[in-house]
Parts: structure tokens; C-alpha cells; sequence
């Protein structure tokens, strides 16, 4: 990140949140107490605000000026509410394509993901709101810019999500290799929410529970897994085809 993408001090904090800032996430000093502090916390209640409690060392290596205990790291985009994307998609007669990412941490896989999913014009990605990948200037920049046409929206949690889309009629697609049926023999013409996950611990077992099909890529050589962001390409571009050879709308 850059660095004037940070805000320091409690003060100039709350004016930015009262301002309307876009925040990603506070840092906070572990025993940060005092009334302005109080005035803090209430203002990342009413938000919403992700945050988290940290030494005050990892601040410190942020910045050695007058921090009084609180960093907060600007939005580099500004965040969607996948509850008002989910029916707009609707009434704008689309049939829509939903990226789930659940666990991806590397911004640059986060970027290739965004770049390819603008390309077939899919219409949002949903992160949780921790442990999750920061959209910053890395991850707009892997994207070649696509991060700032294409909505993400930042849910507290993937399950939660994925329970908002199962509700509104999607199917919740994810890609896995412990599927018994390959990518090609899914049905992606319906409304589809695509599930990828980390590639060191995969899609959390809660949100698989949630899936409708779970889908493989075939291997065939020695190493048993792609890096996410291509699989993740291969499964967008098998959506579009399946939708093109139905004669059905991309976007």
C-alpha cells in the first residue's frame, strides 16, 4: 500500500468515518482506552467497520509518527451490499454471475480473478470480511483496472453469503478436487454463484455444505492442483460457453 492510503490518530480517524470515508480496516492498539478511544469504538460499531487488535509494534512499522494507537487503511474501491446487487441484478433482467472467493489471501490471484471476470462480464465478487484479501493498489493493478468497473462486495462471512444467493435462486457452483463429476457436465446456464477457494486449504467445509454442485478440472500431469486464478478462469469461460451455445445472455 501506499502510504497515503493510511489515516493516523483517533481524531483524524473518526473525521474520516464520520466524512464517509471508505475504510478496509483499523488497526488498534491492544490497550487503547480513553473517551476519544470510546467515541472510536461506537463509530465502528454503527459502521461496521473491520478491525482488528494488534501490538502496537505492527503499527509502528507502518508509521513512527503520532499514531496514538489507531492506523486505518483506506478502501482502494469502493464496497458494494451484496443484499442490494442480488435483486438490482433482477430487475435489470440479467442473468447473472456471481464470484465467491472464500480464503483468498494473495492480491494477485485476487486481481487475475477480477480481471478475467470483468471480461465475461460477471457481475459482482464477494470476499468475507476477515481473512480475506485487501483490495489495494497491487490488486487494481493485476486486474488491469477491471477492480474498478467490476462491484465486490464484502460480506461478514462466505456462508452467510452463499445463503443470501441459495435464497434468491442461484446455484452455488464450486470447483473442488474431491468432485466426481468434471466442470463440462455442470448445468451453468442458471443464475450462478462460482465458489473458489484457497489453494493451500480450499473451500471452508461450511460453504461446501452449501453448494449445489461441486465440479472437478481433470489432471492429468504430476501436480495435483492449478493455481486458483486459472482454474478460476477456466470455470468462468466454460459458464460463457455453456451460455453461448444455448443462445442465452452473457450479461
Amino acid at each position: 500500500m501506499e502510504r497515503n492510503e493510511y489515516i493516523f490518530g483517533i481524531r483524524a480517524v473518526i473525521e474520516a468515518i464520520e466524512a464517509g470515508k471508505q475504510i478496509d480496516r483499523i488497526l488498534i492498539k491492544k490497550d487503547l482506552q480513553g473517551d476519544l478511544a470510546n467515541e472510536l469504538f461506537d463509530l465502528i460499531r454503527t459502521h461496521h467497520i473491520v478491525n482488528q487488535r494488534v501490538p502496537v509494534q505492527r503499527i509502528d512499522r507502518i508509521t513512527r509518527k503520532n499514531h496514538q494507537g489507531v492506523v486505518a487503511q483506506l478502501a482502494a474501491v469502493t464496497y458494494h451490499n451484496l443484499d442490494n446487487i442480488v435483486p438490482q441484478l433482477y430487475e435489470d433482467g440479467i442473468l447473472p454471475i456471481v464470484i465467491v472467493l472464500d480464503g483468498i489471501t494473495d492480491v494477485r490471484n485476487f486481481g487475475a480473478i477480477a480481471r478475467t471476470a470483468e471480461c465475461i462480464g460477471a457481475n459482482a465478487i464477494v470476499i468475507p470480511e476477515r481473512g480475506s484479501v485487501t483490495v489495494n493498489a497491487d490488486a487494481i493493478k493485476t486486474s488491469a483496472g477491471a477492480l474498478h468497473h467490476l462491484p465486490v462486495c464484502r460480506h461478514r462471512n462466505i456462508p452467510s453469503a452463499l445463503r443470501l444467493l441459495k435464497d434468491n435462486g442461484y446455484q452455488i457452483v464450486a470447483a473442488s478436487e474431491k468432485a466426481s463429476i468434471s466442470y463440462t457436465q455442470a448445468d451453468l446456464t442458471t443464475p450462478v454463484a462460482l465458489v473458489m477457494g484457497a489453494e493451500d486449504t480450499g473451500i471452508s467445509p461450511e460453504a461446501l455444505r452449501l453448494c449445489d454442485t461441486i465440479v472437478s478440472l481433470p489432471m492429468f500431469g504430476n501436480i495435483s492442483s492449478l493455481n486458483v486464478s486459472v482454474a478460476a478462469g477456466v470455470m468462468m469461460y466454460e459458464i460463457v460457453r455453456q451460455r453461448l451455445n444455448s443462445d442465452m445472455q452473457v450479461q
